[in-house]
Parts: C-alpha cells; structure tokens; sequence
C-alpha cells in the first residue's frame, strides 16, 4: 500500500510565527507586550535578519502585533466591541437616559474626544436625504479601554436643531436621540448600510492603525414614527475591534 506523501516542513520564519502566535491567543503575551526583536530571533534560532523580519511582519499583517518605530513590535490583542445592531438603537436605551455606547461597552471604559460641532452646507449627498441646504455637524473620536476604535459624523437639518442642546458639546442623558425625542422628532425606524475599505490617511492617524488594518464604513439615517429623516450618520470602525451582530426572526 502506497503511504501517502509527507507534507514539507514549514519554513523557519513561519515555524517562529506560529510559536509567537500561541503565545499570543494562550495570554502568555499580552496586548501591549514587546516581541522578541530581530536581534534577538536571530540569536535563539540562528537566522538571519531578513527571516526574523519575515516572522514578525506575518503576526503584523494578521493584525495581532504592530511595529512602533524605533521601539520594537508589540502585541495587539484587543478584545472586541460586540456592537448589537438593533438593541443599541433601542427607544429602551436611550429613552432612558443611557447612552448608546453603554451597550456597546458593556461596563469597558470608553471616552468621547475630538468633538467638533459646526453649522455647515450639505453636501449632494447629506442635503438630499435630510431635504436641507444647511446642517449641523457633530465630529467625534470613541476609544475603549483607551484604544481609538471609531470616528463617527453625525449631520442634521440646521432648522430642527438650531439653539438646541445637539449643538452644544453635552447634549445631556440619552444623547442626540433624546433630544430628537424632546423636539417631537424622536427616531423610530432605522436604516444602516455597511461596507468594508482601506482607511484614508487622516483615518489612520486618528484610529492609530497598524498598516494593512480595514476599516468598516456604517452609514445610518434615522427617521421619525412618519418617515421624515432626522439624522445623517457615518461611522468609520477599526475592523480588528469590532464584531457586528444582527439579530431578526424569520
């Protein structure tokens, strides 16, 4: 009986990333630990720099190490956001003076910063769907456990929420929804679109990620119990933090 062929052995640099790898998913490494560096491959496993260089850059291009120049490469073992489509929206939530990020983070410490709010002229896009020439703009930045995770825009008609609180820095409990809620124009329907891209430079930057990191794009419109659109919103999300989950009946 013919035996079957044995397969080759992996090559050395990815024999170390997979030695790393178990380190890391075992905890034996933890987020924000140092990798042993080029030198110090090449000395316990006499190699020469260019296949340490290829092991570390595998753990890197799979999104669970990140160079930081000058200083090494470093675990980035994240723990991710379970971000639930329908409950966070929920007039439960919000309607009760939470904010929607406490679903998110479910206890996680998470901050709000970078927040610009300007009254500007709609683009094509944002004026044909809120039916405005003109719109307030809340810019901001989220991180969780101090890790930048999202940046998010939200525009609305001028008109509706002119001398409001959605003007000001803290629009108070419940958030932007709340005070829709308090107008007489609270959010009852929903509709989100996602898709998934390379970030742009300044999205780099702000969410401070490694190179070859995705970002996930959600565009939401919320709309009043009679279908007038309130709220245009993008979300720009880190793809290594999150789990996106939607739940409905059949």
């Amino acid at each position: 009986m013919q035996q079957s062929p044995v397969p080759p052995e992996p090559p050395i640099y990815r024999r170390i990333a997979d030695g790393l790898r178990r380190a890391i998913l075992s905890s034996e490494l933890r987020d924000g630990d140092r990798l042993p560096g080029e030198n110090a491959l090449m000395a316990q496993y006499g190699i020469a720099r260019a296949t340490a260089r290829q092991a570390l850059s595998v753990l890197i291009n799979e999104g669970l190490a990140v160079p930081k120049r000058g200083s090494g490469v470093y675990v980035r073992q994240f723990r991710p956001i379970r971000r639930h489509g329908s409950r966070r929206l929920s007039r439960e939530q919000w309607g009760q003076g939470q904010a929607i990020w406490e679903s998110d983070t479910t206890g996680r410490s998470y901050t709000v910063d970078n927040v610009t709010i300007d009254r500007e002229i709609a683009g094509d896009p944002v004026a044909r769907v809120l039916n405005s020439a003109e719109v307030w703009i809340r810019r901001r930045r989220y991180s969780v456990d101090g890790r930048p995770v999202q940046l998010s825009v939200s525009h609305f008609p001028a008109v509706l929420v002119e001398n409001t609180a959605i003007t000001r820095h803290d629009t108070g409990p419940g958030g932007v929804y709340a005070r829709l809620g308090d107008l007489g124009h609270a959010p009852a329907h929903f509709s989100e679109e996602i898709r998934a891209r390379m970030p742009h430079p300044h999205e780099t930057v702000q969410l401070d990620l490694p190179a070859g990191t995705p970002v996930i794009v959600i565009g939401r419109v919320a709309y009043t119990e009679g279908g007038v659109p309130v709220e245009v919103n993008e979300m720009i999300l880190d793809a290594a933090s999150y789990v996106l989950q939607y739940d409905f009946d059949s």
